[in-house]
């Protein structure tokens, strides 16, 4: 006998969702994030029955919910001291290192939720393609390599762009910079570390949308993608305006790069509360 039919979906060469015939005749469907983030996948009957969600065991149930829950809190806080760091230096009721220091902090709790991220990805249940409609809890692991998945470059990505964004909180200790010593060792970076929060939420869209280009936002996982995509293009925004001009040692514009701090930093706490309420 052959291999059981299988069908993949996905954008480019990764594969989020891919749905295969069961040996009793029923269907299995598996999702890339919702495996990641439920530990589930779909099950239909042979016949007429209804589908079902098949759940991963007790094991990586309980090892998601932690995470989720970990990655979740950490956005939170991170994206509000970050909204506080912004309004303290937009409503001037702060020094520069007041400021500095609040970024600090929330840089480290977006660090934490960022590797959290991660082991979310490296240790998601995976599928049995091809089997039994069911979900395997792997060994837990605190590293992997894994470009070919999109949720784990997703959130590489994540990660990498979050100690990049602490390069440039640490630079911002730095005293009596030049202009182009603060664009070098400041601005770079955050620009780099924007740039790389958007990639990550771009993987982040095609994994859940599965390649498709769809407006209308369905479930919690749209959502929460939604919203922290925003949040990337915002505190791009406000990177691109924090740029201090040579010629005059200003920034392009001080309130856009504030505002934006403040609002897309609001997106991303906002985003970690959804994310709380996204586990099995």
């Amino acid at each position: 006998m052959g291999q059981p039919e299988q069908r993949a979906e996905g954008a480019g060469p990764f594969v989020t969702r891919l749905t295969w015939r069961l040996p009793d005749g029923g269907t299995a469907v598996w999702e890339s994030r919702l495996a990641r983030r439920r530990g589930v996948l779909s099950v239909r009957p042979s016949g007429t029955g209804p589908a079902h969600h098949v759940r991963a065991d007790a094991v990586s149930l309980a090892r998601l919910r932690r995470l989720n829950a970990v990655a979740g809190v950490a956005f939170v806080v991170g994206g509000a001291l970050f909204a506080a760091g912004a309004a303290v230096a937009q409503f001037g009721s702060g020094d520069a290192t007041e400021c500095a220091s609040i970024y600090f902090v929330g840089g480290l709790f977006f660090t934490l939720g960022g590797y959290v991220s991660l082991l979310q990805a490296v240790n998601a249940p995976r599928h049995v393609a091809g089997g039994a409609g069911r979900l395997v809890t792997p060994r837990w692991r605190w590293w992997s390599y894994e470009p070919v998945r999109v949720d784990w470059l997703s959130a590489f990505v994540l990660f990498s762009g979050t100690l990049v964004f602490a390069v440039d909180l640490l630079d911002s200790f730095l005293q009596g910079l030049t202009v182009q010593q603060v664009n070098r060792l400041v601005w770079a970076p955050d620009v780099i570390g924007c740039v790389l929060f958007l990639i990550s939420g771009h993987l982040a869209v095609a994994e859940i949308l599965h390649g498709r280009l769809r407006l209308r936002i369905h479930g919690l996982g749209e959502w929460i993608v939604a919203v922290n995509q925003l949040g990337s293009v915002l505190f791009m925004v406000s990177a691109l305006a924090a740029y201090t001009r040579p010629a005059t040692g200003s920034l392009v514009n001080a309130d856009i790069a504030d505002w934006g701090t403040l609002t897309g930093a609001l997106c991303f706490s906002l985003g970690g509360v959804l994310q709380l309420g996204e586990h099995s």
